[in-house]
């Protein structure tokens, strides 16, 4: 990622198209932008990303005409998160803060206290857009998330703080 972000550190307006499209999963095919098979237009992205249409265009150019880029954002597909929707559908969120998203093993120990709780698992989804230092462990799960598991999933490696929605 961090070789992709490269790519537009210079331009500071293209970087935010870039980074829109990372967040949201929208691929470049043919220099348009698609949400899934839905195509975004140029106008819609750049509202988003509070830059210029133009830039937009620019940036989906490049995209399709750099093979490396062409490649990364040609397969970007967009993911249904339950965690906004949670409580609607009688689950709870867990929101894991990590200490250094690069220690292995932190997914592993979480869902092992989930599991030894008796709860099952809706979801999982770890959010990266590729800076590690915001990245987020969310972890759906059926029902209310017991008050007494806490101190268990604060001593998993690696875990800096829970968030319970």
């Amino acid at each position: 990622m961090d070789r992709i972000r490269e790519q537009f550190n210079r331009y500071p307006s293209q970087a935010k198209v870039a980074d829109i499209m990372l967040r949201y999963g929208i691929s470049c095919v043919n220099g348009k932008a698609f949400c899934g098979d839905i195509e975004i237009t140029d106008s819609a992205l750049a509202r988003s990303a509070g830059v210029d249409r133009r830039v937009v265009r620019s940036v989906l150019e490049k995209m399709s005409g750099e093979k490396e880029l062409d490649n990364l954002f040609s397969k970007l597909r967009p993911i249904l998160l339950l965690d906004g929707i949670a409580s609607d559908i009688g689950c709870s969120v867990l929101e894991i803060v990590p200490t250094d998203a690069k220690i292995p093993g932190i997914l592993t120990e979480v869902t092992f206290v989930i599991y030894r709780a008796g709860l099952s698992v809706r979801q999982a989804v770890v959010s990266d857009s590729g800076d590690r230092e915001d990245s987020r462990l969310i972890i759906v799960v059926d029902g209310q998330i017991p008050s007494e598991i806490i101190p268990a999933l604060r001593e998993c490696r690696g875990v800096s703080g829970i968030i319970i929605r």
